[in-house]
């Protein structure tokens, strides 16, 4: 694991209650195929949230979801690393 994920990781086993709520969002290109690997990142779908920039090139997706543990949330982050254009806040 490289530095970065382990100083992640270090936050997240001191800031989360574990299990607990944790707010993903992230910046995704509009694209259709993109979008649905996203969304498939996420257990309830009925929980993300959508919302189009100004010039509609960029959508900005919202969800929260239970996490068991930091390693959860890691995973899904290092998902979506691997989508193109994907940009992780």
């Amino acid at each position: 694991m490289n530095k970065e994920l382990e100083y992640a990781k270090t936050i997240l086993w001191a800031q989360q209650q574990r299990p607990g709520i944790y707010f993903f969002k992230f910046i995704v290109p509009n694209d259709k195929e993109k979008l649905e690997l996203v969304k498939k990142l996420f257990l309830h779908e009925d929980q993300i949230t959508y919302r189009t920039s100004k010039d509609i090139r960029f959508i900005a997706i919202s969800c929260k979801q239970e996490m068991k543990n930091p390693d959860e949330v890691l995973a899904i982050y290092e998902k979506a690393r691997e989508i193109e254009g994907v940009i992780s806040l």
